[in-house]
This record gives C-alpha cells, sequence and structure tokens, in this order.
C-alpha cells in the first residue's frame, strides 16, 4: 500500500518528547554517571546512554547497570539504582537540554491549523511535566502523559488509546510523531498514522528501517503535511 505524503482530516497530534522535541542526552548522560558514581562504577559515554534511552526509565537503568553486573546483580542493585538515578535527575532535569529546530515552529503551525496536541512520552511524568515547563513547550499540550502515567507505556497503545478517548476522536484522525520505533509499534498497534524524524535516539538503529507512514525532517516539515 502506498504511503501518503499528505494527511488530511486529521483532528489531533500525538507527540514524543525525548529525541523529538528535545535533545535530552545531556541530562541522561549526566543522571546515569551520578548514579554510577555512587555505585563506584566508572562513567559511560553519551553515545552508549543514548542506545539505551526510549523504553522508560527501568529499561535504562538495567541496561546501564548490564554493562557491569550480571542478570541477577542487576535485580539485587536495581531498586537502589533507580532511586539514585531518579534522585540526581530530578536534581539537573533541563539543565543541559536544548530545543531541536523547528519545534517551537511546527507546535505553533499545528496549533494554527486548530488540532488538539498530546504528549506522550515514556519519562516519567515527574521529570516530563517540569521539562516542558522548563522550556516553555508546556502550554502546547492539552494533555501530557508519561511513561508511568498509565500500566503499560509505549510500543503499548495504551496512552495514545487514552488521547483518542479524551480527544474524542477517530485514530484515522491523529498523526503520532516521534523518532523512534517504541512510537510507530504503538500507533500501528493503535491505528493512527504515525510520522518519524531522524535525528533522536532510536535505540542505535535506522530509523529508515521503521515501520512509519513517512520521515519527516522536522516537527513543522510534519505540520506542514497535515491539514484538518
Amino acid at each position: 500500500m502506498t504511503k501518503p505524503t499528505r494527511f488530511t482530516d486529521i483532528a489531533a497530534a500525538i507527540i514524543d518528547l525525548d529525541g523529538t522535541m528535545l535533545d535530552t542526552a545531556p541530562d541522561f548522560h549526566a543522571a546515569v554517571n551520578r548514579m554510577r558514581a555512587d555505585f563506584d562504577l566508572t562513567p559511560l559515554t553519551q553515545a552508549t546512554i543514548i542506545n539505551f534511552v526510549g523504553k522508560g526509565s527501568e529499561h535504562l537503568i538495567r541496561r546501564v547497570l548490564s554493562v557491569d553486573y550480571n542478570a541477577t546483580q542487576v535485580e539485587h542493585h536495581f531498586e537502589t539504582a533507580l532511586t539514585s538515578y531518579q534522585r540526581h535527575y530530578l536534581d539537573i532535569n533541563g539543565a543541559h537540554v536544548t530545543i531541536y529546530p523547528d519545534v517551537c515552529e511546527g507546535l505553533q503551525a499545528l496549533r494554527e491549523k486548530g488540532l488538539r496536541l498530546a504528549c506522550v512520552t515514556n519519562k516519567p511524568i515527574a521529570f516530563a511535566l517540569p521539562l516542558l515547563e522548563k522550556t516553555g513547550l508546556r502550554d502546547f499540550f492539552t494533555l501530557v502523559y508519561g511513561g508511568d502515567s498509565f500500566p503499560r507505556k509505549k510500543p503499548d497503545p495504551m496512552p495514545l488509546l487514552q488521547v483518542f478517548r479524551e480527544f474524542n476522536v477517530a485514530p484515522s484522525q491523529v498523526v503520532a510523531i516521534g523518532d523512534s520505533s517504541n512510537d510507530a509499534i504503538a500507533a500501528r498497534a493503535a491505528g493512527c498514522w504515525v510520522l518519524n524524524v531522524p535525528y533522536g535516539y532510536n535505540h542505535g538503529e535506522s530509523v529508515q528501517n521503521i515501520d512509519s507512514d513517512g520521515i519527516v525532517t522536522s516537527l513543522l516539515d510534519a505540520a506542514n503535511r497535515i491539514s484538518p
């Protein structure tokens, strides 16, 4: 089936946070290595940590611990490490992030077209909301859901399905925009359209291999392809 280059009769967009709107890798790098210092472990490079990002804090910390520990040891240290990481992340949340080019312009264009916007991220909501406030992006979104807002997170479709219900829209009226296969898998399962940006964190894999409806250079590029 030919994938569309433009999307019509769209009423809402669901947008990912890390790697899609914000380059948060430096924050992850700082918080993870502060946690590792608490365990007397050597620092990891930012490139290594980026490959672990995208499936929530629990997955991130297990992957970080697995660099040095076997599976049994990872589970033994997990709760302490997660608590340490969360403490350090809250301390530096937003200190090192940058907004990707054309994010604000893209969000503004989507809003001017009358679309309702939801941010759905696997970042814990206690991290996501302050970060959106700090970067000036919070007011664009009617809904913000984090990785702990529901029993299941992306790539499960549960958060997206809740957005459909809250906005009272059909899946075919929604475009999800993200940087990773998590976003595409969740969107496919939920039945909505999905576009990927090429510059984020896709677990070290090529974004070209993702089953999506297209790759856009920016949120503004996405907005230009979407019509109500």
